[in-house]
């Protein structure tokens, strides 16, 4: 079983995780070709594309939208609610 505190550290780097995949899906929707928010795009994009990868292979994207992220956070909440 986990610990009290293992189980609140799991549980926080999964919600930054989960806000850090939002902010990069929401970043994704504006023009970021170049300056800082370029930047912060790419680095956000090597962060959280491996995991979304996952989800894009077994659900495309329907009609451009891509509803990946959605699956992404949903199993990432079922597997930290099933660790902790």
């Amino acid at each position: 079983m986990i610990t009290g505190v293992a189980a609140r550290v799991i549980v926080g780097l999964a919600d930054f995780y989960t806000m850090v995949i939002f902010i990069y899906v929401m970043l994704s929707w504006f023009p970021h070709s170049y300056g800082v928010m370029g930047d912060i795009y790419r680095v956000l994009g090597t962060i959280c594309e491996p995991y979304l990868k996952i989800f894009r292979a077994i659900i495309p994207p329907v009609g451009g939208v891509d509803f990946s992220p959605i699956i992404a956070f949903v199993v990432l909440q079922l597997i930290v609610r099933l660790l902790v």
